[in-house]
């Protein structure tokens, strides 16, 4: 079985070591090389041409999101996955319109990694079974047109529906407000059901359309 080529690009020595360790019982995937910012990582896919970049996003001299998009432009059959610890919307957009193959949040647990990365490297839509491949694929703009109005919210409902389209997390938000973070929760779950909406990327689509309005 020819092995999977990869180039990591982290600027934490820690995480590069946990990536490696983690691919490296894997024979499906070969580490040709680590960048320690997004300018190497450019560099390193001209001269290695990976099958596939695990990218992470906040690296000096270049970030991994611009990085992805001048990889993309120069190698579009190289596969980039960022690599966050954040599921904000605002990333998520961007490394998508970047060109981006996935999404994956460091704090998943390795063997969810692992399913994932084997599926973008097939091709399989296999991945939309996990978190990260939820946080791909159904981040897309969903039809919003038969969702009840922001109206309909209470004004509690209407203050996290904002922070959420800013992308910050439920700790930051429930910072924010001087309430629990539990709480923050349980709006949100009420937010979804109460909107039809499947997870809270589309709950933030739901809010930069709905709040931005004139």
């Amino acid at each position: 079985m020819e092995s999977y080529r990869v180039l990591i690009a982290d600027d934490h020595p820690h995480a590069r070591q946990a990536i490696l360790e983690m691919l490296e019982d894997d024979p499906y995937f070969s580490i040709v090389g680590t960048a320690t910012n997004g300018e190497e990582a450019v560099q390193l896919t001209k001269n290695l041409l990976p099958d596939l970049l695990l990218m992470d996003i906040k690296m000096p001299i270049i970030n991994g999101l611009e990085a992805t998009k001048i990889i993309k432009e120069m190698f579009p059959y190289t596969k980039v996955i960022i690599l966050s610890v954040s599921d904000s919307v605002e990333d998520l957009f961007t490394a998508i319109q970047y060109g981006a193959q996935g999404y994956l949040l460091k704090t998943m647990d390795p063997d969810d990694w692992l399913r994932y990365l084997h599926s973008i490297a097939e091709g399989s839509n296999n991945a939309v079974k996990s978190l990260a491949g939820k946080l791909l694929y159904q981040f897309r703009e969903r039809d919003v047109q038969n969702t009840p109005a922001v109206s309909s919210l209470t004004p509690r409902e209407k203050e996290i529906l904002g922070l959420v389209s800013k992308g910050l997390t439920n700790k930051q938000v429930a910072e924010q407000l001087f309430i629990a973070e539990n709480t923050v929760k349980n709006h949100i779950k009420n937010l979804l059901q109460k909107l039809d909406l499947e997870n809270r990327v589309q709950l933030a689509s739901y809010a930069l359309k709905e709040l931005n309005q004139p």
